[in-house]
């Protein structure tokens, strides 16, 4: 999809080969450009005729059950991590989907399932190994660099090659409450009206994002909607089974859905579930906006926006973030009514 030939590619086993690679490049005047997982869809990875830093062999991800800790080299997958830290019961939230690549979704911000719990996966980045621009091998960190750790815990990029990330972990698993809701598209006006309520009120432990689209050959869908529109909820209750029945009863009792699959699953295939909308060779395009509320505009929008579609791949999701990482932000609003969060977020 991404047409473009760097003239080099330098692959990197450790810090110290990004360290070569860093100074090699600076002292002839090239450019650097830096592929970790190689899952971004805008394709900033490659460009032609720069020296490309491949840090995907760089997988390593070691987990401190005592201390809840995890640290993680920049080419691990999302699948990498979670199969480490689930095999002692613990999680660092991510994304959705096992093939993204750790380091990517970190320097972005990052957000998924256990996001309203835990807060986004920057919140629990406690420090980072990076090669700067100098080729100096440094901890960013709150008490050592902590202008850089604070500038890659969201602040931008290009301020040099994470060689190695720490996270703070959270016990949960091995088991979660996820599953899909399944409505047809002409409920959706009143759904997503009382989806609002539900998703304002339901507790950080409980995620639900709806997804709008055509229905494909699910096996636990009739034949007969195969192909037509449909709205999904998909939920995850991030806590003990018998209160995520509890959390879940009035998002379940909305409406007569074509099909309920919610049940108990393991977290590590949860989380590798929506994988298949991303396989490699599939053509993919996205934009996204924010908003605090989902208003009866905004439903009105999105559905006009759906019945537009050119291709049964084609789907508008809603998000539901806030929780645990709302809590955190504090911030004023401008003359322009647009939310200005203060810049010292770290980990409770």
């Amino acid at each position: 999809m991404v047409e473009r030939h760097p003239g080099v590619v330098i692959r990197a086993m450790g810090a110290s080969d990004v360290q070569v690679a860093v100074n090699f490049v600076r002292n002839a005047g090239l450019m650097l450009s830096i592929k970790s997982g190689g899952h971004q869809i805008a394709g900033h990875v490659v460009a032609d005729d720069t020296v490309l830093l491949d840090l995907s062999m760089m997988q390593s991800v070691y987990v401190d059950p005592e201390a809840k800790t995890a640290r993680v080299a920049p080419g691990a997958l999302l699948g990498d991590v979670d199969r480490e830290t689930q095999a002692h019961g613990l999680v660092v939230p991510t994304g959705i989907n096992s093939t993204t690549g750790i380091a990517g979704l970190t320097l972005g911000g990052g957000f998924g399932w256990t996001t309203r719990k835990f807060g986004m996966t920057i919140d629990n980045l406690l420090s980072a190994e990076v090669v700067t621009a100098n080729g100096e091998i440094v901890t960013a960190s709150p008490n050592t660099h902590p202008d850089l750790i604070w500038a890659i815990r969201g602040g931008g990029g290009n301020f040099g090659v994470v060689t190695s990330f720490k996270f703070q972990l959270h016990d949960l698993g091995p088991d979660v409450l996820p599953g899909l809701i399944v409505h047809p598209i002409e409920n959706a006006p009143e759904l997503l009206a009382e989806y609002a309520k539900i998703a304002d009120t339901s507790p950080d432990e409980l995620t639900v994002w709806s997804v709008m689209r055509t229905a494909p050959p699910l096996p636990f869908l009739p034949e007969e909607w195969h192909g037509r529109e449909v709205l999904i909820l998909a939920a995850c209750y991030s806590g003990p089974m018998d209160e995520g029945e509890k959390a879940m009863s009035a998002l379940r009792g909305l409406g007569e859905p074509i099909a309920d699959v919610i049940s108990p699953h393991k977290f590590v295939d949860w989380q590798a579930a929506f994988d298949p909308l991303l396989t490699p060779g599939a053509r993919k395009y996205g934009k996204s906006h924010d908003f605090f509320g989902l208003t009866s505009d905004a439903i009105a929008g999105l559905l006009d926006g759906i019945s537009n579609f050119r291709d049964p791949a084609c789907e508008a999701f809603i998000a539901h973030v806030g929780g645990a990482r709302l809590s955190r932000i504090k911030g004023t609003y401008d003359s322009g009514n647009k939310f200005r969060p203060n810049h010292n977020i770290l980990p409770s």
